[in-house]
């Protein structure tokens, strides 16, 4: 089962490496990882996808608490939350296929943020499978380069991640 953890970790040099060296020690996989300074400049927010069940990620939980450089971890999935990603793709876009690449840009709420003569660069955010259903969209030998953020979540309602 996919899993979106925030932590909070100090903002420091080596604290990424030792999360990072956690996962890897004890056999787990990180989807995707997402790491930004917060409002608090002396605090790092970082947004780790997995999978795994309740227990392999209750364990995970557990030993990111025990870092010290870690003030907080949340598991989103554990209640309501937003997730978003964010996609860039450059296509090949000559000819009569630059409006049909528009038109399926227009359907998918992305938008083109740089055009050449032979190719155009679409900005998209979602979820996962948006981009995804996009990518399955549209001719496979169109696509030139692709490039994702991974997921990125955040508590709906009064559901905060602080100190």
């Amino acid at each position: 089962m996919k899993h979106i953890i925030a932590v909070l970790i100090e903002n420091e040099a080596g604290a990424l490496s030792r999360v990072v060296g956690l996962f890897s020690a004890r056999g787990y996989n990180i989807e995707s990882l997402i790491v930004a300074p917060t409002e608090d400049e002396s605090l790092s927010r970082m947004t780790i996808q997995t999978r795994g069940s309740d227990e392999v990620i209750e364990q995970i939980t557990k030993h990111l608490n025990r870092l010290i450089e870690v003030v907080k971890v949340v598991d989103l999935t554990e209640g309501a939350y937003i997730e978003r990603e964010h996609m860039m793709v450059k296509v090949r876009a000559v000819g009569k296929e630059r409006e049909e690449m528009k038109r399926m840009v227009d359907i998918f709420r992305g938008h083109i943020i740089d055009v050449t003569d032979k190719s155009y660069t679409i900005e998209l955010t979602g979820d996962q499978t948006k981009h995804d259903a996009f990518l399955n969209a549209i001719d496979k030998s169109a696509i030139l380069e692709t490039v994702r953020t991974g997921a990125s979540g955040i508590g709906r309602g009064e559901r905060l991640l602080r100190i």
